[in-house]
């Protein structure tokens, strides 16, 4: 048994010897609830494997359900989501708890029969969520495998038959022929039983898996086959993965992390499991790792960072009838967003309230928002909050004290005034009525507002001898395009001095975003895009934020920060900026996901990538069509783009299922920096449409980045 086997081997009999997994092991009667009135008694247990929650109703027989501790995002503890909050006089906090799963998928809000069941299952489940993270990857991969087995083996018996492998292969995007399929069986079964258990499913899936995209480059650098010297991995590292210093220490680090034998290990030297284990790994990634942590400076003025913003933060759904929820705020948060949206009004009994005004969005209570903010706002800030709001006067007048009482009562609305000036331009009678609107706010109110007060946007040169630093506007997407179009390089020197938002039409009453990428490439900071909305433009706005240790704050470019330069963004070229060249050969793609649940369907997929930036960098190429094998398609298409102003390019990898008869199917994406990326070869883990991981699914590409002369 190796030492990678014994180190898991005593992680599984460490987890299965805690109180509270036995405890779990055992069951737990707890009360799910959906409402007030919806609250239901389910039988909850924790299957032998650690990695599966089985439950079913007291009343309805045999039918039960189950879900992935993978599945788990976090367990919050107490009265901490809408539907608990909303029945905290009936159960003490110590009693309640939720589980929160990835993506769509609603929460799971349980009461227990007793605090200490409740704390059982809270730690418990936590116990099990940090075992998972903190997996290697042939740990990962061999828990992927044991999860297929399961749904494979239909009749719960521990072996799977023929029949039952070819309905997996399905399952798992596989188009094989019947022959084929049986001599895979046939070697794999080496009881010759005419079932395979479970270390004979392992081989089969190895047989099915094999990398033969990937034994070519190792046999490429392999002076005998078999394996790579020290030597032949540190030639490796510097001509494909353009690795420069350190390669010796850099070579040893990745055999004695990544090399499963115990023997190679001590001979210095990688086998093609260790190198197939490296480049799967982070470091084999196209993501640059070091990247992913905070890394850049972070003293800088709050204008000089592209910040991630959310618009009307408490919609879960559109702008006009949505449900409002402090479920926005924590998903918003824990995506990473550093500037949210309170709506805040009179609500009844002097009760501020939050939602949509002058619509019939449902409403929340402030307090709740601001109770939420507490818990998850300060997950690596400073612990300050700023608001931006209006404001009675100005900083001096706060800081001196002399605000005057005739100055308080009434402002106009400005955010409003121009949403409705700008999409309803046509219409005087509306235009007029909204101008005469105006809206009380309180001293109190207006005294928290310090560094971002609200103020109406005159004109570039207005604001360049006017404006304080510690003021803010705010524009329509409408406004801001006019801006860039008409006066781009005024647009970025306001905003190395200025705060700068924008956020979407208000004729987008279904959520829907704008492009982020004409603002951030203006320089505007605080763009502002529905988070519950899925697509492209959320996808731009997490690639963008996926760097500097996911903060939500990302360093502008010093050529947007220094107002004694001139940039356009219309204009790049006029900068004098050097282009260059990204050349992306496409290998393979293993293990898509199916995107049709239509049984027997194997999607037929393409690679598109695109570039995102500039006007002048837009672009996207696709690869050919690859028939019926979503789970190891191979290209070996190579795409070329030309990039002039790389720092602010963002690369986008997107799988769709070709249809030649309608719009293809999303099947995965994967977005970053183009600054992030690791050149050599390298593996694109994919994401969902709603930006969460679908492991294995991943894309295997040869990036080469070269000046332009």
């Amino acid at each position: 048994m190796t030492e990678r086997q014994m180190a898991s081997t005593e992680r599984s009999l460490r987890i299965q010897a805690d109180d509270d997994l036995k405890s779990m092991f055992v069951g737990t009667v707890m009360r799910k609830i959906k409402s007030r009135t919806w609250k239901k008694q389910r039988y909850f247990r924790l299957q032998e494997d650690c990695m599966t929650i089985w439950y079913k109703s007291k009343k309805a027989g045999n039918t039960h359900s189950t879900f992935s501790v993978g599945d788990v995002e976090a367990v919050r503890e107490g009265h901490q989501s809408e539907v608990l909050l909303s029945i905290a006089d009936e159960f003490p906090p110590d009693r309640c708890f939720t589980l929160v799963f990835r993506g769509r998928r609603g929460n799971l809000d349980l009461v227990a029969e007793s605090a200490g069941e409740a704390q059982s299952w809270i730690k418990g489940m936590r116990k099990l969520i940090d075992n998972l993270e903190n997996m290697g990857q042939r740990e990962k991969l061999d828990q992927w495998i044991c999860d297929w087995f399961k749904k494979a083996d239909k009749n719960r018996d521990g072996q799977m038959n023929f029949k039952e492998v070819q309905d997996l292969l399905k399952m798992m995007n596989v188009d094989m022929n019947e022959h084929h399929a049986l001599r895979l069986f046939t070697t794999a079964d080496k009881s010759q039983s005419g079932t395979l258990e479970d270390d004979e499913f392992v081989l089969f899936y190895k047989m099915l898996t094999q990398r033969e995209d990937v034994l070519r480059v190792f046999q490429e650098y392999s002076g005998d086959g078999q394996k790579l010297t020290l030597q032949d991995l540190k030639d490796f590292l510097r001509e494909e993965q353009l690795r420069e210093d350190g390669v010796q220490q850099y070579a040893l680090k990745l055999i004695e992390r990544y090399e499963p034998s115990d023997t190679a290990r001590m001979l210095q030297v990688m086998t093609f499991d260790g190198f197939l284990m490296y480049l799967t790994s982070p470091e084999g990634s196209i993501f640059n790792p070091t990247m992913v942590e905070l890394y850049q400076d972070m003293t800088q003025p709050l204008c000089h960072y592209f910040i991630s913003s959310s618009h009307n933060t408490y919609l879960l759904e559109d702008q006009i009838r949505g449900h409002s929820s402090v479920e926005g705020y924590i998903r918003a948060l824990k995506r990473g967003c550093r500037c949210v949206e309170v709506d805040c009004w009179d609500g009844p009994n002097e009760e501020p309230i939050v939602y949509h005004g002058h619509t019939f969005t449902s409403k929340i209570f402030f307090k709740d928002v601001v109770t939420v903010l507490g818990n998850y706002a300060f997950k690596d800030l400073k612990g300050k909050i700023l608001l931006k709001g209006k404001k009675i006067g100005g900083l001096e007048d706060s800081m001196n004290g002399v605000v005057d009482d005739s100055l308080m009562g009434e402002v106009s609305d400005e955010e409003e005034t121009a949403e409705f000036n700008d999409d309803h331009h046509r219409n005087d009678s509306i235009r007029h009525r909204v101008k005469k609107s105006k809206q009380s706010l309180s001293k109190e109110l207006s005294d928290c507002v310090v560094y971002c007060k609200s103020v109406h946007f005159s004109s570039f040169k207005h604001s360049q001898i006017h404006s304080k630093f510690y003021e803010i506007s705010s524009f329509t997407e409408s406004k801001a395009r006019k801006h860039i179009r008409e006066a781009g390089a005024e647009f970025v020197l306001h905003n190395a001095r200025q705060l700068s938002r924008v956020y979407p039409s208000g004729l987008r009453t279904d959520s829907s975003n704008f492009n982020p990428q004409d603002m951030w490439n203006a320089g505007c900071q605080i763009v502002a895009l529905n988070f519950q909305t899925a697509g492209v433009e959320m996808d731009l706005n997490d690639g963008l934020f996926s760097q500097n240790g996911h903060c939500g704050y990302v360093l502008k470019p010093a050529f947007m920060r220094n107002i004694d330069e001139r940039f356009d963004p219309e204009n790049p070229q006029n900068g004098g900026y050097k282009p260059l060249s990204l050349s992306i050969q496409v290998i393979s793609g293993q293990q898509l996901p199916k995107v049709n649940i239509k049984e027997g369907s194997i999607i037929d997929p393409l690679v598109r990538v695109e570039i995102h930036g500039v006007p002048l960098d837009q672009a996207k190429q696709e690869t050919r069509y690859i028939d019926n094998n979503g789970f190891n398609p191979v290209w070996y298409d190579t795409l070329q783009f030309t990039i002039h102003v790389p720092e602010l390019a963002l690369v986008r990898f997107v799988v769709e299922d070709y249809d030649k008869t309608s719009k293809n199917d999303f099947v995965g994406q994967f977005t970053l920096p183009f600054t992030c990326i690791q050149p050599g070869y390298r593996h694109i883990h994919l994401l969902s449409k709603d930006g969460t991981s679908i492991p294995p699914s991943s894309l295997f590409v040869h990036v080469r980045i070269t000046k332009l002369t």
